[in-house]
């Protein structure tokens, strides 16, 4: 029975999560399947892999074959480089101890690349919403002298009308004056 470790898709239209198993080669691929060893959310950035590292490697070294992304995902994860490094032992090229030793210094390495791609992102994300803030605030201030300047054209306009209704004012009552003078002389 040829033994395939693959991904089973799960979720919603769009929104894919996988589940990493290990099937028999002709089940349909989210039919049957022997074992669940992890999952994989690629939605996310960096995507989130969950694995179940010992039973991932245990499969490989009984003969299981990866599909490429599964391959992938193994890779990322170090259960193809710890296979190596144990079938190394196995031939007598080096020690166990000098094999963990290499496996733990790529792990740290690894671990470290994946830290600073998080903190990249974060960092960038940080920066594009600073950007973000200062354009807002840019615009929102030409806004605001846009209005400030309607406003004080507004009241330009108000205090010179006022000034007229005024000045009319003024000249008005000696015109009502000089009327009814006008009316009793005659």
């Amino acid at each position: 029975m040829p033994v395939k470790i693959r991904l089973s898709r799960h979720g919603r239209k769009k929104f894919a999560y996988y589940h990493i198993v290990v099937a028999d080669s002709r089940a349909p691929r989210d039919g049957r399947f022997i074992e669940r060893i992890g999952s994989y959310n690629p939605m996310t950035n960096p995507a989130t892999i969950e694995l179940n590292f010992d039973r991932a490697l245990d499969w490989l070294q009984k003969g299981a074959q990866p599909t490429d992304t599964c391959r992938a995902i193994l890779s990322y994860r170090g259960v193809l480089i710890k296979k190596h490094l144990l079938e190394g032992v196995k031939k007598g090229a080096m020690t166990q101890e000098q094999a963990e030793e290499k496996f733990q210094s790529w792990l740290t390495q690894k671990e470290a690349q994946i830290q600073a791609k998080v903190d990249s992102l974060a960092k960038s994300k940080v920066e594009t919403t600073q950007k973000r803030v200062e354009e807002e605030s840019k615009i929102r201030e030409a806004r605001a002298q846009e209005i400030a300047k309607k406003r004080a054209e507004m009241a330009a306009k108000e205090a010179a009308e006022s000034a007229k209704e005024e000045s009319t004012e003024e000249n008005a009552p000696e015109a009502d004056n000089d009327t009814p003078a006008e009316k009793t002389e005659e």
